[in-house]
């Protein structure tokens, strides 16, 4: 975990990109203080705070969650307890409780190997987090669209461009200093995983930050950026999109197609596995489903692991 200075007061703690869950966080020593989503677990956003309070000792008085996803806000309850303000999208409080629980999580990390099939893969990422002791503490203060917050003279904007990554992603931008925070609207050099919303509503979401013309980009997922990281996953996705429904037209199945699927600049990105994630948004797309539509998880992530042994040559 590294925290850098990226602009004037204005500061990323970074993971490095081991995979899922593994995510990153901001910080802006302004208006006093406003942090960008928490960690998976306790450990680690107690390393958070850690890092933070290293550069302002005071509890920060906000803290934003660009979604609902626990690797972005299950620590919400350290800052919390602090009375800190947590400020998320009307959707990312929808959502909250909706996804999979720390209880459920650690039930999984507790199942032997051999009784986990196609989540063996799955659960041992999640091996890497303790999910002991969470209390799930969503966003105190809800927005509908767009905001600004003023923090003491510096303007700082939190745009909804969601149901794209998830129902209700929020970016944080600061545009004096040319900086956004993404949230999972961006991975960056690691494979994507989408929930909620649409191939739309992500690719015109990049294409707005873009238009910022942003200085720095922190991604939810993977190293620091600029503009050049947003067009990157558009590209991505769009090209898996259109793949996606070429292969669906032919008559294949999710996951033959992602097996089809020539992965090019982009097989060197970590788990590229995760590509099924993508191929089943397409189908669902393609055979309208509409956008709010749970994901069947267990599916997913069954063809998740088969798309890795395919890509180890352990299957045709």
């Amino acid at each position: 975990m590294e925290l850098v200075e990226i602009a004037p007061d204005i500061y990323a703690c970074l993971q490095p990109d081991e995979g899922l869950g593994t995510s990153n966080s901001g910080f802006v020593r302004a208006g006093g203080g406003l942090v960008v989503d928490t960690f998976w677990d306790l450990p680690r956003t107690r390393a958070l705070r850690a890092h933070y309070a290293s550069i302002a000792p005071n509890p920060p008085r906000r803290l934003v969650n660009t979604h609902h996803n626990g690797d972005h806000c299950w620590g919400n309850q350290l800052f919390a307890a602090d009375g800190t303000e947590i400020i998320g999208h009307r959707r990312c409080i929808e959502y909250f409780e909706r996804e999979a629980s720390p209880e459920l999580f650690r039930a999984l990390c507790a199942t032997d190997d051999d009784d986990l099939g196609d989540l063996a893969g799955f659960v041992a990422a999640l091996r890497r987090f303790d999910f002991s002791g969470i209390t799930l503490t969503p966003p105190t203060t809800a927005v509908d669209g767009d905001t600004t917050l003023d923090l003491d003279g510096l303007t700082v904007e939190l745009l909804s461009v969601g149901p794209a990554h998830t129902a209700g992603d929020l970016v944080v931008h600061v545009p004096e200093h040319g900086v956004i925070f993404t949230g999972d609207i961006l991975f960056h050099r690691c494979t994507p995983i989408g929930w909620e919303g649409s191939f739309g509503a992500w690719i015109a979401a990049l294409e707005r930050l873009e238009a910022l013309a942003p200085a720095v980009v922190v991604p939810g997922h993977g190293p620091l950026t600029d503009v050049e990281g947003l067009r990157e996953l558009r590209g991505y996705l769009a090209y898996v999109r259109e793949e996606a429904a070429r292969l669906h037209a032919r008559g294949f199945s999710a996951l033959e197609a992602a097996k089809r699927i020539e992965l090019g600049p982009y097989a060197g990105w970590t788990e590229p596995e995760r590509l099924a994630f993508q191929v089943d948004r397409a189908y669902r797309e393609l055979e309208g489903v509409p956008w709010d539509t749970p994901v069947d998880v267990m599916r997913v992530f069954a063809e998740v692991a088969a798309l890795r042994r395919f890509y180890a040559g352990e299957g045709s």
